[in-house]
């Protein structure tokens, strides 16, 4: 499966800051954190890349390596052992 602009940078910083062990458990942090979430446009942020994640299967997801970036032309997105800008 092709993920290269699946998810945005902003989404991919997002869910580097919880568990991505498995999607089962990002997701569940994911939604365990937007409890405390009260500004609108996090809240957008959130609900978007959980919509997503509900698009993959576990082992696409296994194959996905996640690395924070400050933006688009920062951020590496690995898929299958090799490293793409995204």
């Amino acid at each position: 499966m092709d993920f290269m602009g699946r998810f945005t940078v902003e989404e991919i910083n997002l869910m580097c800051l919880y568990d991505t062990s498995s999607c089962k458990a990002l997701t569940n942090d994911l939604i365990t954190a937007l409890y405390d979430v009260y500004e609108p446009d996090m809240k957008a942020l959130f609900a978007k890349t959980l919509e997503k994640l509900d698009t993959i299967t576990d082992d696409d997801f296994a194959d996905i390596g996640f690395y924070a970036a400050e933006d688009e032309d920062s951020a590496f997105f690995i898929y299958d052992g090799n490293a793409d800008i995204l």
